[in-house]
C-alpha cells in the first residue's frame, strides 16, 4: 500500500510517501511545496492544488491521508489555512483516490503512543520508524510523513480508521 501524507498549509505543503508492505514501512518521498510569496492568495491555492493532483499522478497512492487542522490563534492564518486544506481535500477527492483526515493527536498517538508528544520526539519517531539517517526536513515533509506512518500503522484494512 502506498500512502500520501498531506501536512496543509499555505506558505509551505509538507508531503511524504510511504510504502507499507506486510508490517515494514519504507519512505519514498517527501518535501515540501513552497507557494511564491509575491504570488496572490487565489494563484497560490491554484498552484497548491497542482501540485497536490502532480504528486497524485507520480505515485499513484492507495490512499491519501491529511492532517486536521488545529486552533491557531491568528484567524485570518487559521482561516488561510483551512483554504489551502480546503483545495487538498478537493484535489485528493477528485483524483478518486481514498481520502482519510487525522488529528494532531490521532498522528501523536500513532506515532509516538503519547497523544500529547512534542514536534521533536514525533520528528525522532519518524526518523526511527522509517529507518532514515537523519530527521526529514522541512519539519513541513517530518510532519507529512507522520501523517502518512499515522493511515499505515492504523489502517490494518482500508476505511476502518479516519474519515472517507
Amino acid at each position: 500500500m502506498i500512502i500520501l501524507g498531506i501536512d496543509p498549509g499555505y506558505g509551505i505543503v509538507g508531503f511524504g510517501v510511504v510504502e507499507k508492505t506486510n508490517s515494514k514501512l519504507r519512505t519514498i518521498a517527501y518535501g515540501a511545496i513552497e507557494t511564491p510569496k509575491v504570488s496572490r492568495f487565489p494563484v497560490r491555492l491554484k498552484f497548491i492544488g497542482e501540485k497536490i493532483a502532480e504528486l497524485i499522478e507520480r505515485y499513484r497512492p492507495d490512499a491519501v491521508a491529511v492532517e486536521e487542522l488545529f486552533f491557531q490563534n491568528n484567524q485570518k492564518t487559521a482561516i488561510m489555512v483551512a483554504e489551502a486544506r480546503g483545495v487538498v481535500l478537493y484535489t485528493a477527492e477528485s483524483s478518486g483516490t481514498p481520502l482519510y483526515e487525522y488529528t494532531p493527536m490521532q498522528i501523536k498517538q500513532a506515532v509516538t503512543g503519547f497523544g500529547r508528544a512534542d514536534k521533536k520526539q514525533i520528528q525522532q519517531m519518524v526518523k526511527l520508524l522509517l529507518g532514515l539517517e537523519t530527521v526529514p526536513k522541512p519539519d513541513d515533509a517530518a510532519d507529512a510523513l507522520a501523517v502518512a506512518v499515522t493511515h499505515a500503522q492504523t489502517n490494518t484494512r482500508m476505511g476502518n480508521f479516519g474519515v472517507r
